[in-house]
């Protein structure tokens, strides 16, 4: 019998001035169903293992700065994300992250804004 290894994919609207702004979309992913998610610039991302031995893979668009990393809270109620589990383990960084409210409210926010796009017609 194969057991195959499962895990749900988050990825939050953290751009200013969007119209989405802390909307959230989630989807479990595996080797079985073979579906993947992009999380663009401006949202954040996280995951959940729904299964032992679990093994995330993020492809990037540019070189990883840990420097640069932060993190919103996991189950901050201003997002509302629907976990689907409900004793989490957590790392001492999920544990102590903050709000998206502080996050907005903090220099580093600045970086990720809404751009809404211009479409010219003839």
């Amino acid at each position: 019998m194969v057991t195959w290894c499962s895990v749900f994919l988050v990825a939050v609207d953290i751009r200013k001035g969007s119209p989405t702004l802390g909307k959230w979309f989630g989807v479990e992913v595996s080797a079985e169903n073979m579906k993947q998610v992009w999380g663009p610039a401006g949202f954040a991302r996280g995951f959940c293992a729904m299964t032992d031995d679990v093994e995330v893979q993020y492809k990037c668009t540019g070189i990883y700065n840990g420097g640069a990393e932060s993190a919103i809270r996991w189950d901050d109620p201003d997002i509302g994300i629907a976990w689907p589990v409900k004793d989490a383990r957590l790392s001492d960084k999920d544990r102590n992250a903050q709000t998206l409210k502080n996050w907005l409210a903090s220099a580093d926010s600045e970086k990720f804004s809404y751009e809404p796009q211009v479409v010219l017609s003839r």
